[in-house]
């Protein structure tokens, strides 16, 4: 007997609503092929929420059931921290602060995070931001590809995994759902959805939501975290045969400040806080911390003399990290004849955000030639902005004057991705796919007026009120227009063989991707540091070339890079119960605008110019076993990463400096497994352990005069221009711990439910030198002193949540009261970091080129955090 038929056939014993579980792929394209796998048998079922998918790759899957057991409001990628190789550290418990991610140690900008299909990591670095994803009562469902894309991801920026969830779709009945929530740190949050059901003689049905939440941040006496979110879809099904039209909207608003990250060091003689001169804390009980708040700015004028700015509102805690991002997401089916659909994804995305601090701004004009006369120019310059003019207005131009000086980015973004799936039999399937996305990214660097409490007039000077110089130039301190265009083509085919028990894909993606790069400034180093005078064409700009004919000036680069990715699988199924998968697929990395700019600062037509793409090649074989009571998954995994790009970030001046690491190889092992023995009661575990090994040693430089002479001699310069290494080959990745393991207990009682769930998270290195952190000076021969072991503590993060049906009280199944307790045991571990290759001045063990670098800084993890939330629905 035909094996696919015999599982077809055991599916009309599968509740209807079993058979209607999504697909767990990105665009409607991938939805619409992956389909018929995921309905026949079964693979269409769960276990509480939690699914392994039937297919040739290392594939997650979380449903509703448990995305809404979460903190009120959370964001979805700390739900995923559930998934064996994901790690994920929040800066707060309700979600709204940011966080880090990684995934088979691959860090978020190497991870594509997909909203219906709709590319979501920034178009220009590729980061992630956890605090501005969709609100979680609208998830259908998230699915995480461990360590592959689809064959039509719309991106050039995955060289590791893809996470995407997807939108419910509306109602065909009438129907409200409103809760409220209310927790620690004067947390509230107020949730309604509407869906109207069929509202047309055709079906046509829509939702309309929105929410509000805010609370205070957790460690300081200062700020307070906002956010508002609004949603709606409208459907309109097409026939009875699958097809429809649907489009969606999505708008959020974040307002919150920095808080918790902390120098990490922990020094004895200093106290725990977010200035240069504090520490991480050593215990829970001194994770809170002060700062000068309330302040004043007013400075005593002093008309003739040279004034110094005040320090209120300059503290990092007063930085403000404002986002207003939206996006229009149309997505569609057509069959066009039997066995052959077309699906049609377009979308359109905007993003206005910063993040940044303050600056002292000057007064005076600057020198630029000092020693040879006098050059007297405003600009923003050597980190600074130099105006011309009076700012406090005493008089004089003889100041210094605290302002705004956030980094700006402007975003709009129109993108489609078309499939066309052609079935030539029951058992063979073929897909043609394109990809068009194009992003104008507009990157500035306007500066605003402080307040006289020291808040910003404005949290968005690039809009309102930037400062100008005494010719009326705006000052910036960076000015650049990129324009990312991926243009891609695709193509998988799917066969069905020896009845239905060998399933194979073969796909090929082809990414065509341009940066169009478009400086205004003269670059002045290799690590981000910009002189600008107002454009391109200011006439300043020629007399800072003429005085500095070395410095790459004002220019526009346009860079290609184009790959072929073949992403291939193979899978057996024995029986119904039992699968063996393998996939191989090629990832890859375009640089972001970061690396690049700051490759600016090397002549166009030299290597150092053209950072290389970073590249994958990952291979995944496992196994697993799937009933209506069990779901099971384990894998090895194995990623050979060339070209792999490090940063090392320096905190005090908001500056990266980018090296290529080379080859990296990696592997491990992910397993799950989720058992629901009866009803009441569900138990899952999970698990994953991966090693990570850098080739190569990194060249960092090359010796001056003043290395060869020193004493003691930096080892290994005994000549100038002789190059020196960083020492990494053998070592492991920093950022991405060794192991964690984890479980949830799940049971139900009458009206009450009650769920635990545990993770244990490895140490994780902080530099890829895995070398402790360092700090004091240099004097000879005295040595540098370690303040930070070389990883983080591993820690347990256990979260509660409890709810109580209130059918009882004579409501619907759909009121219910709901109690969460984030870190339950108040577990302190180090949160968020950037990892980095080395300390700057390390380069190995007990080789120093002199006094170490400034250490790094840390966000403190998410305290106990305890909330309630009531829910109404009908």
């Amino acid at each position: 007997m035909n094996f696919r038929h015999t599982l077809a056939a055991s599916c009309a014993l599968i509740p209807v609503a079993l058979l209607s579980t999504p697909a767990f792929a990105q665009s409607t394209g991938s939805v619409d092929f992956d389909e018929e796998i995921v309905v026949t048998g079964v693979s269409a079922t769960d276990v509480v929420g939690i699914s392994s998918p039937d297919t040739s790759k290392a594939k997650a899957v979380l449903g509703q059931e448990i995305i809404e057991r979460q903190n009120p409001g959370q964001t979805i990628l700390d739900t995923i921290n559930l998934l064996p190789g994901v790690n994920f550290t929040n800066n707060d418990a309700y979600g709204s602060a940011g966080g880090q991610l990684t995934i088979r140690g691959f860090s978020a900008d190497r991870i594509s995070l997909t909203f219906d299909g709709v590319p979501l990591n920034d178009s220009g670095n590729y980061a992630i931001y956890s605090n501005q994803q969709l609100d979680p009562e609208l998830i259908e469902q998230v699915n995480v590809n461990l360590g592959s894309t689809d064959v039509d991801s719309p991106t050039a920026a995955a060289t590791g995994s893809t996470v995407n969830y997807r939108t419910l779709t509306p109602t065909e009945e009438f129907g409200v759902k409103v809760s409220g929530s209310a927790g620690e740190y004067e947390f509230f949050r107020i949730f309604g959805l509407v869906n109207t059901g069929e509202f047309t003689p055709w079906g046509t049905r829509a939702f309309l939501s929105a929410s509000t939440a805010s609370n205070n941040n957790p460690f300081n006496n200062y700020g307070r975290l906002r956010k508002k979110q609004f949603n709606g879809r409208v459907w309109q099904p097409l026939g009875d045969n699958g097809d429809f039209i649907s489009v969606a909207g999505h708008y959020n608003v974040n307002r919150n400040n920095f808080f918790g990250s902390v120098p990490l060091r922990l020094d004895a003689n200093r106290v725990v806080g977010s200035g240069s001169g504090n520490r991480f804390p050593i215990d829970k009980d001194e994770r809170e911390y002060d700062i000068a708040a309330p302040c004043t700015t007013a400075v005593a004028a002093r008309p003739g003399l040279a004034d110094s700015g005040s320090n209120c509102g300059t503290e990092f805690d007063r930085r403000y990290n404002p986002s207003n991002t939206g996006n229009i997401r149309g997505a569609s089916k057509f069959t066009l004849t039997e066995g052959l659909v077309l699906t049609v994804d377009p979308s359109y995305q905007y993003v206005k955000a910063n993040g940044g601090g303050t600056v002292f701004a000057r007064e005076r004009f600057l020198d630029i030639n000092p020693g040879a006369g006098v050059t007297n120019v405003t600009g923003y310059l050597g980190g600074r902005p130099y105006f011309g003019r009076d700012l406090n207005g005493d008089g004089d131009t003889l100041d210094e004057v605290a302002m705004l000086a956030p980094s700006q980015t402007q975003t709009h973004r129109y993108g489609v991705i078309a499939n066309l799936r052609w079935d030539i039999n029951d058992f063979h399937t073929v897909r043609a796919g394109f990809t068009y996305d194009r992003a104008r990214h507009r990157q500035t660097g306007e500066v605003g007026l402080l307040q006289f409490n020291g808040e910003p007039f404005s949290v968005f000077p690039v809009t309102d009120n930037p400062q100008v110089d005494n010719t009326g130039v705006i000052l910036q301190k960076r000015d650049r227009l990129s324009y990312a265009i991926l243009t891609q083509v695709s193509g998988e085919y799917r066969g069905e063989w020896a009845d239905g028990r060998i399933i194979t894909t073969v796909g090929i993606r082809a990414p065509f991707f341009k940066r169009d790069l478009n400086n205004n400034c003269f670059t002045s180093s290799d690590t981000g540091f910009v002189e600008c005078f107002g454009s391109a064409t200011d006439p300043r700009n020629a007399t800072y070339a003429a005085l500095n004919p070395t410095v790459q000036g004002p220019q526009q680069r346009v860079l290609k890079y184009d790959d072929i990715l073949p992403n291939v699988g193979l899978m057996f199924k024995p029986n119904s119960q039992m699968s063996v998968f393998a996939n191989y697929s090629k990832g890859l990395q375009v640089p972001g605008t970061d690396a690049l700019y700051n490759a600016f600062f090397f002549a166009p037509n030299t290597a150092s110019a053209r950072p290389a793409p970073e590249t994958s090649d990952n291979f995944d074989l496992g196994f697993r076993y799937r009933t209506s009571k069990v779901q099971a998954q384990i894998s090895g995994w194995f990623t050979k990463y060339n070209d792999r790009l490090a940063s090392a970030f320096d905190p005090e001046t908001d500056r990266n400096l980018y090296r290529n690491l080379g080859r990296v190889d990696k592997y491990g092992i992910d397993g799950s497994i989720a058992y629901q023995p009866i009803p009441e009661l569900a138990l899952y575990v999970f698990g994953s352990w991966m090693k990570s090994e850098i080739k190569d040693n990194v060249q960092s430089g090359e010796c001056t005069l003043a290395q060869v002479n020193a004493v003691p001699r930096i080892a290994g310069c005994t000549t100038v221009g002789q190059p020196i290494f960083v020492a990494t080959a053998g070592n492991r990745e920093s950022g991405a711990p060794e192991y964690s393991f984890g479980g949830t207990v799940r049971g139900t009682l009458g009206p009450v439910e009650l769920g635990i769930t545990g993770k244990r998270t490895g140490g994780r290195f902080i530099y890829d030198t895995n070398l402790p952190v360092y700090a004091q000076t240099l004097p000879a021969p005295a040595a540098p002193t370690v303040v930070y072991p070389a990883k983080t503590n591993a820690y347990w993060l256990v979260n509660l949540d409890a709810r109580l049906s209130l059918e009882w009280a004579g409501l619907n199944d759909k009121t219910f009261l709901q109690l969460n307790v984030y870190n339950l045991f108040d577990s302190l571990y180090v949160g968020n970091y950037t990892p980095g290759l080395n300390q700057g001045g390390v380069l190995g063990p007990n080789v120093f080129t002199g006094t170490p670098s400034a250490v790094p800084n840390a966000q403190i993890g998410a305290p106990r955090t305890i909330s309630a939330t009531l829910t109404v629905g009908f």
